[in-house]
């Protein structure tokens, strides 16, 4: 029926795909082909309307932050496998909340807040270098580039603020991979993160250049009419589409972007919260700071990166680097998490903290001050959007070396934030080179155990 509809038609190939990507989507109509940004329908309803996905590079230990194991204290310095000896963690841990989730004292800050966050003990990856396993907690893919999930997120729900990007990402430094973990590679580019750099001008090229704003109002019309009637001779091309509708959020955030990022009027409390000094626009708290803003404003997708691909958790010489890092970060995250809860906003927030893998409890050195990564299994946390507060899942064995039990697969993971967002990870798929694609390839289980 559609093909004697619209098989005369020039733009019946774009209008076939947007058709069959929006039935994946669960959208209603192809009305979206010329605006890939605008809201679209969950597949059900969604316990979350947004992300916000804190991100430490490097590889955190998870036996010296969320995963306690008496037994590596007791038995420090004694052989481990492969002709190795198990190494002591650095830090003490304790029980923090009314729920008692032991949290190590590098975290007091974020311990604190043990009655929001849903502790997942038994991460699973699938690589163990760096450049790999941070596309892999990202994309789903340690082989191949792949859309960001940020972008995934995008392409399945749209934008809530037209002036405004749907996926953001703050991050001060390029992390391994560099723009790949945000690109949307396939999806429209619309899609793709839009990176935000901590200081005086986050995003650059903001100020208006016209004379006045009705000039540029009159431009930017002039501007989208050629683009639309361009599109129209291009076959309603998507890839074209995603970067008209790209200048157009540009020129949107020349409104509201400004606004967004300017704290003036911050409560001194809250700058106190946060760990803040008046004035600064640098440093993880800021980017907590605006994050919360960004969220409030309807950004679907907001990504935290702590450090780049040099200076970050990768404490191979001596774990007490971790100390500085945890300083910078702690009050920052327990302040959004707080922030967010005091605001309404928590219920309907998904915060989401990772890393790309854990450290190895054992080392080849017994005098060994460092650690080495380990995918094996590690912790990462969920808080807010819809997961049960205070509790911990899955468990790794009494040296913190492999998973013991309910292991957590980063498609797992995946499928998990997606589904709380209203989104069936099986049908969110984009056809490209003769296939469908999805987030998690042709893998992935909701970890439904830790739903509220």
């Amino acid at each position: 029926m559609i093909r004697s509809l619209v098989g005369g038609s020039i733009i019946f190939p774009a209008l076939l795909s947007e058709l069959l990507a929006s039935e994946s989507r669960g959208a209603m109509a192809p009305a979206n082909v010329l605006d890939p940004l605008a809201p679209r329908q969950p597949h059900f309803a969604p316990r979350a309307k947004r992300v916000i996905f804190i991100y430490m590079s490097g590889g955190v230990s998870h036996v010296d932050s969320f995963d306690p194991k008496p037994k590596l204290f007791a038995d420090a310095g004694k052989p481990a496998p492969k002709g190795q000896f198990l190494k002591r963690p650095d830090w003490e841990f304790k029980r923090r909340g009314t729920c008692g989730t032991e949290v190590s004292d590098l975290f007091p800050h974020i311990g604190a807040c043990a009655d929001d966050l849903c502790v997942i003990r038994s991460m699973h990856g699938d690589h163990g270098n760096h450049f790999e396993a941070t596309l892999g907690i990202h994309t789903g893919s340690v082989t191949f580039t792949r859309p960001s999930i940020g972008s995934w997120v995008s392409y399945g729900l749209g934008t809530l603020n037209q002036n405004l990007p749907s996926f953001v990402v703050l991050a001060p430094k390029l992390p391994y991979a560099g723009g790949q973990v945000w690109a949307s590679d396939f999806l429209p580019p619309c899609h793709q993160g839009t990176r935000v750099i901590p200081g005086p001008e986050p995003i650059q090229d903001l100020t208006r250049r016209a004379p006045s704003p009705e000039l540029q109002g009159m431009e930017l019309n002039m501007l989208q009419k050629l683009n639309r009637r361009h599109l129209l001779t291009a076959d309603n091309d998507a890839a074209l589409a995603g970067r008209i509708r790209s200048f157009e959020t540009a020129a949107g955030m020349q409104i509201e972007a400004p606004e967004a990022f300017d704290l003036s009027m911050e409560l001194e409390s809250t700058h106190e919260l946060y760990g803040l000094k008046r004035g600064s626009t640098e440093g993880f708290a800021w980017q907590c700071l605006v994050a919360r803003r960004l969220a409030e404003r309807g950004v679907r997708f907001i990504e935290l990166i702590d450090s780049g691909s040099n200076s970050n958790w990768d404490s191979h010489g001596d774990m007490h680097d971790h100390v500085a890092l945890a300083k910078n970060v702690d009050q920052p995250i327990a302040a959004l998490l707080i922030d967010l809860k005091q605001r309404g906003m928590l219920d309907d927030t998904l915060v989401v903290w990772t890393t790309e893998f854990g450290r190895t409890p054992q080392v080849a050195n017994p005098n060994a001050r460092g650690r080495e990564h380990h995918p094996n299994v590690y912790s990462s946390w969920l808080a807010g959007g819809g997961v049960k507060p205070g509790i911990t899942y899955g468990t790794s064995d009494d040296y913190g070396i492999e998973v013991a039990e309910n292991k957590v697969h980063v498609h797992d993971f995946h499928a998990t934030i997606l589904h709380l967002l209203g989104l069936q990870h099986e049908k969110l798929t984009y056809r490209h080179a003769g296939r469908d694609f999805r987030l998690t390839d042709v893998y992935g289980n909701v970890v439904k155990e830790i739903l509220a």
